[in-house]
């Protein structure tokens, strides 16, 4: 009853302001922008040690140049959020552009039917997921990890899905799109891979921002498993408000890699998206919480 009525007026609550044009959720965002980063200040501990340590060669001034951008974005992420509620197809699609739907189409047309699509924190990744119709034939899905606020994570859900995409719990994962490659369900699976693995999955390491980093395995052990076509999105904020998102092709036979090649790709891609704009990341997760075990000889 609670967890119901808590949904209602969230929702309720951002239904109300996604009504508002957006320059003018865009003057909210300059408020929020203030709240956020000069009043509660919102890991800005975690913000400034993240990019201290990507970015060692800047100056103290440049930092801090870059965490107050990226407070600024952050902030838009936030109302371009809200604005899902009340956007249509029409206009989501032209903020985030799609520049080649037709890769997915020229694979389809080499027989496969599910792909597994690499993307990062980057931009707005929740206006590129939230929209089924940008590829002809396929459905698209993404896998998320439910939060611990039952309003919330409904709320999310149904932006998401409001479009008609779907999303797949993390951990029904394999089955789910083992059963979609099974039924040859035409479909996009789409992994924001840049999360930290948890502390029983930290299987690879490599070089990601200057820094040691466990990334995930997951995506590519599935990739394989199946012999799933990897793609990675590349996403660019061309002005406030508007994205642009490219897909490359990292693999079209997953099976005929070498073990960890797909991993080691998506981290050499996702780092060369976040140096193109380093402000559009999100600092605020610890992605470093871990370290790597020493090696012994």
């Amino acid at each position: 009853m609670w967890n119901n009525l808590q949904y209602v007026l969230l929702y309720s609550w951002v239904k109300l302001h996604a009504l508002l044009p957006m320059k003018v959720l865009y003057l909210l965002s300059d408020i929020l922008y203030i709240v956020i980063y000069k009043i509660v200040r919102y890991r800005v501990k975690v913000v400034h040690r993240n990019i201290e340590a990507s970015f060692p060669d800047k100056s103290a001034e440049e930092r801090l140049r870059l965490e107050r951008a990226f407070y600024h974005h952050f902030s838009d992420y936030i109302v371009e959020t809200i604005k899902l509620a009340h956007i249509s197809l029409k206009e989501l699609q032209q903020r985030a552009f799609l520049k080649n739907p037709e890769l997915v189409d020229q694979l389809m047309e080499k027989g496969h039917t599910c792909f597994v699509l690499l993307m990062g924190h980057h931009g707005n990744w929740e206006w590129f997921s939230g929209s089924t119709s940008r590829f002809k034939d396929s459905r698209m899905y993404q896998i998320y990890r439910p939060l611990s606020n039952k309003a919330f994570d409904r709320l999310f859900i149904h932006l998401r899905t409001q479009f008609g995409s779907f999303g797949i719990k993390k951990q029904d994962t394999v089955r789910e799109v083992i059963q979609l490659k099974k039924d040859k369900t035409p479909c996009v699976v789409i992994f924001i891979a840049d999360q930290t693995p948890s502390k029983n999955n930290l299987h690879y390491w490599t070089t990601f921002l200057n820094q040691d980093t466990s990334i995930l395995t997951g995506p590519e052990r599935l990739a394989r498993k199946l012999d799933l076509p990897v793609i990675f999105l590349d996403t660019k904020q061309v002005k406030r408000g508007y994205y642009t998102m490219d897909m490359h092709l990292i693999t079209e036979n997953p099976k005929e890699t070498p073990e960890n090649w797909i991993t080691e790709q998506y981290a050499r891609l996702m780092e060369k998206c976040i140096l193109k704009d380093p402000s559009g990341w999100l600092w605020t997760h610890k992605r470093w919480k871990y370290k790597q075990p020493e090696q012994t000889i």
